[in-house]
């Protein structure tokens, strides 16, 4: 599942990752993939927001966004994190 964040006007982009990995890599390298992404994300907004409040570039709009995106992507991993933990528990309470 791939999940794309595009601000209009600020031209920041953020791609949570959710199993989109190539066929041969595996679980781990995926949930690597998205915390990258979600970091990634998140230093953008902090970058956007320390470049305003320090140097006086940028607008609140580009700040406002980045941060929004950044909430966006961390909240759609965590939803992603939480169907994998049900998953596994309803696996590990299947008789064997």
């Amino acid at each position: 599942m791939n999940v794309s964040l595009q601000g209009a006007t600020s031209g920041l982009t953020t791609t949570a990752v959710a199993g989109s990995a190539s066929p041969g890599s595996g679980f781990a390298d995926a949930i690597g993939a998205a915390i990258g992404n979600v970091e990634n994300a998140q230093s953008q907004a902090q970058s956007a927001a320390s470049q305003l409040l320090l140097n006086g570039t940028g607008d609140v709009h580009t700040v406002a966004l980045a941060a929004q995106s950044a909430e966006l992507s961390l909240e759609l991993f965590q939803q992603v994190r939480n169907k994998f933990v049900s998953a596994y528990q309803e696996i590990m309470k299947m008789p064997m």
